[in-house]
């Protein structure tokens, strides 16, 4: 993900030109959590902590704050012998474990696949727009 990519947006217009426009979602409601409970990442719930209805803000929010900073030790190499229909597997692509975990093919060669478990925002610095709607 490049600087200056726009992965999630609650406002219809800037999804529609960023191409991450989701029919069917209502785009006038937005984020619903409960600050301080664990529902967001660290550096987000710090950001709106003590933001009053109406106030906007930008909040950059660190990657150990944020996903977490990405760990080299998350990379899993598999032999192909050892993975029915290796051949189908691409860098990029998204698979799930047996026991439910997701990793990315990180890297394909002549004998082994590279699966990366860690999350594709670990090690970015992330930048939020927030506007407080309300407050229940």
């Amino acid at each position: 993900m490049d600087a200056e990519t726009v992965f999630d947006t609650s406002v219809e217009s800037i999804a529609k030109a960023c191409g991450k426009y989701q029919s069917g979602r209502n785009y006038n409601e937005g984020l619903a959590f409960n600050v301080g409970a664990g529902q967001m990442i660290a550096g987000f719930d710090k950001g709106v902590e003590g933001m009053k209805v109406g106030e906007t803000k930008t909040v950059e929010i660190a990657p150990q704050d944020a996903y977490g900073v990405r760990d080299e030790k998350k990379l899993l190499t598999v032999p192909k012998a050892q993975i029915p229909d290796a051949a189908q597997y691409k860098v990029g692509m998204q698979v799930m474990s047996q026991n439910g975990q997701t990793f990315k093919v990180y890297k394909v060669d002549a004998d082994n696949l590279i699966f990366d478990a860690n999350h594709e925002l670990a090690g970015k610095t992330l930048i939020f727009d927030i506007t407080v709607k309300s407050v229940k």
